[in-house]
């Protein structure tokens, strides 16, 4: 098949063992990012299958309509990103695989040292010490204190798990469901809402962003952190009220925030009021981009095209597609 990659910025996928699964297949790798329809229904004239790099790109229905060869769009994980129907409509299998069970290392990881970093402000010592100034004011030790960990989920029982090697007291908040599920695996649920974003020395949002979900974490939840408290985001920028992060961190409640996520991505605008912020650490949305994480990733999407090559395709979203064909 003819293969499209979009989006490997550092032309990566090549160096990985999983890449091998796509021999025999037309393969072209996309280095640079294009959000211009013109230039991508240009660019992907001739594909038959497309492979996303997670949400990088977007592809909507209009886009879809000017590609009549396209067949397969094959991608990881969730897929807010994609327009399903205008892939249906024109006839375009999606196939995605959900990976249940299986929690993004990578991710837990970034999101634990992002605590570490904002506890003993790491990236602000290190501006200290080159701008010839020395220390500055302390940080927090870990052990004792409490994190919140909002989404009962995959990563964010990972990262309870690398909490709890450090001593901290790990509490939750989810969803109704997800605290029931909390308590009947004998987990710590905070008393209220309330109680979770005030008495938490640190929080740690792991939910997907769905509809129901855009904008669950709110100003007065971030208002009524403790001005010594740190907000961690390696989800999704869009959970959290639009302009609350940098309204909250201005104010001093909490008093540190430390993101991967962010409105507009990719962020190139260097004046951008969150990531200037002092008491701010903020990294380009690298909670998933290690070798090790993309090669787990990209060996389950080659397997997508290779399945739909041999004629049985794995991980459809649209069954109706192959089913009319």
């Amino acid at each position: 098949m003819k293969v499209h990659i979009l989006d490997d910025w550092f032309d990566t996928l090549k160096t990985l063992p999983s890449y091998a699964k796509l021999a025999g297949h037309d393969v072209t790798v996309w280095t640079d990012h294009v959000e211009d329809h013109d230039v991508l229904a240009e660019r992907l004239a001739g594909a038959e299958a497309l492979v996303l790099f997670r949400e990088r790109t977007a592809i909507p229905g209009a886009l879809l309509d000017r590609l009549p060869r396209l067949e397969l769009i094959s991608q990881r994980s969730v897929y807010p990103h994609v327009d399903v129907p205008g892939c249906t409509r024109n006839g375009v299998l999606l196939c995605s695989n959900m990976h249940g069970g299986a929690p993004s290392m990578a991710a837990a990881e970034l999101t634990f040292a992002l605590i570490l970093a904002s506890a003993r402000q790491i990236p602000q010592q290190m501006a200290s010490l080159r701008a010839g100034q020395w220390q500055l004011a302390p940080g927090q030790t870990l052990h004792g204190r409490r994190l919140g960990l909002y989404g009962y989920g995959r990563i964010a029982k990972q990262v309870a798990g690398y909490a709890r090697a450090f001593g901290m007291e790990v509490v939750w908040w989810a969803s109704e469901e997800g605290r029931a599920r909390a308590v009947a695996d004998g987990e710590r649920v905070a008393e209220s809402r309330a109680a979770f974003f005030a008495e938490s020395d640190f929080v740690s949002v792991h939910v997907r962003l769905k509809p129901a979900t855009k904008g669950i974490i709110t100003a007065a939840d971030l208002a009524a952190m403790k001005p010594t408290a740190s907000f961690i985001n390696t989800s999704r920028a869009g959970l959290v009220e639009p302009g609350a992060l940098v309204a909250a961190v201005t104010a001093g409640r909490p008093g540190r925030v430390a993101v991967d996520v962010f409105e507009t991505e990719p962020l190139t605008d260097r004046a951008d009021p969150l990531i200037n912020h002092p008491n701010v650490i903020a990294t380009p949305h690298i909670g998933y981009v290690t070798e090790d994480e993309l090669d787990l990733q990209f060996s389950d999407i080659y397997d997508q095209i290779n399945a739909y090559a041999a004629g049985d395709p794995i991980h459809m979203i649209n069954p109706e597609v192959w089913e009319s064909r």
